[in-house]
């Protein structure tokens, strides 16, 4: 059926680490089935947390033993793919009948990434996509993904695809995924300014497809008892913003500030055939005798041993 309940679980990492975390998520359960919602996308870096304000102790040249301190207590807080969280989900997904897509950080021998999980109710986990370039001082803490990540998937609501946050803000691999036929764009993020709502509406209207983005909401750093610098009491870290926008650019549901909550909206495919009909960016108003894009898709391991 080309219609369906899409929605954006918009919640924040908790304090007591990635246990509590899940155990947030896994409440939503009901509202998601209440909701009859058949895709849910949930934050950045929900599992495993976004860590605004820490600088990990390091300086340009040099890192102090209390930064290594710190990397640790987030490494232990990441996440295993699969692992036992991406269990609880699969569980949840097959509950719900709803497909998931969540942000988490994830665990690779010592290097962490900043990766998008996929979920179908009948078969699990199905796919993930690893951050492809972290944003300023992330780097600091997250690896960088390669081409070998770059899912789309078929769901319940059609061709599903996540890119994480800043990557949004990337014009070839926005371009890749319009090639792949995405049709529900989904996009987990941190990002709570009204210029990610401006993004938001401008990939929709150029991809012409759904988006449904979900963003983390935090309280004020002091009641988080976090210590940031010259932050104003009454100012929450993270303001979340969530939205779901239609193919067109007209937002269908938010953005929601300041809260938790579920937000959904009715979404039919067979819109998109109607909003393509002047501009398929990757189809007849493309112009491949002049501008053409190579993706490789290949692992990159850095190491590989041949026998």
């Amino acid at each position: 059926m080309p219609k369906s309940i899409v929605a954006a679980l918009q919640i924040g990492a908790l304090p007591g680490g990635k246990a509590q975390t899940l155990e947030q998520i896994l409440s939503y359960e009901n509202a998601i089935i209440e909701a009859g919602a058949a895709l849910v996308v949930m934050p950045e870096a929900l599992l495993g947390g976004y860590p605004k304000g820490e600088g990990f102790g390091t300086q340009l040249g040099y890192r102090l033993p209390e930064g290594r301190e710190a990397f640790a207590r987030y490494f232990a807080n990441a996440i295993d793919v699969p692992g036992a969280e991406t269990e609880a989900l699969t569980a949840l997904s097959a509950r719900t009948g709803a497909n998931l897509v969540i942000g988490v950080i994830e665990r690779a021998g010592s290097t962490l990434h900043c990766t998008a999980l996929y979920f179908d109710p009948q078969a699990g986990l199905v796919a993930k996509h690893r951050k492809l370039m972290p944003t300023g001082t992330e780097r600091l803490i997250w690896g960088k993904g390669d081409g070998s990540t770059l899912p789309v998937i078929d769901s319940q609501v059609g061709r599903v695809g996540a890119v994480v946050c800043w990557e949004n803000m990337m014009p070839l691999l926005r371009t890749a995924m319009y090639a792949k036929g995405v049709e529900v764009w989904c996009a987990p993020t941190v990002d709570e300014r009204e210029m990610w709502q401006v993004s938001m509406r401008h990939i929709a209207h150029e991809g012409r497809c759904f988006v449904v983005s979900a963003c983390q909401v935090q309280a004020s750093p002091q009641a988080l008892g976090l210590d940031i610098a010259n932050w104003p009491a009454d100012r929450p870290l993270i303001a979340g913003g969530s939205v779901i926008v239609g193919p067109m650019g007209d937002i269908l549901a938010g953005p929601l500030r300041d809260s938790v909550g579920l937000l959904t909206a009715q979404i039919d495919t067979d819109d998109l055939v109607r909003a393509r009909y002047d501009f398929d960016v990757v189809g007849h108003y493309a112009r491949p005798d002049v501008f053409e894009l190579s993706v490789d898709e290949r692992a990159k391991p850095g190491v590989r041993f041949i026998a």
